[in-house]
């Protein structure tokens, strides 16, 4: 299974960098808009 995930990685090595800063945007608006209406 570790070599499966390690074969998966090397071939995706190109879109992992785009898909954390997608999650990181993600995160980042989940919390702007939960903290939205204690703010309001």
């Amino acid at each position: 299974m570790a070599k499966d995930i390690k074969t998966a990685i090397h071939r995706s090595r190109d879109t992992i960098l785009a898909d954390a800063i997608g999650v990181a945007a993600l995160v980042v608006m989940l919390f702007a808009g939960l903290s939205l209406p204690a703010m309001i």
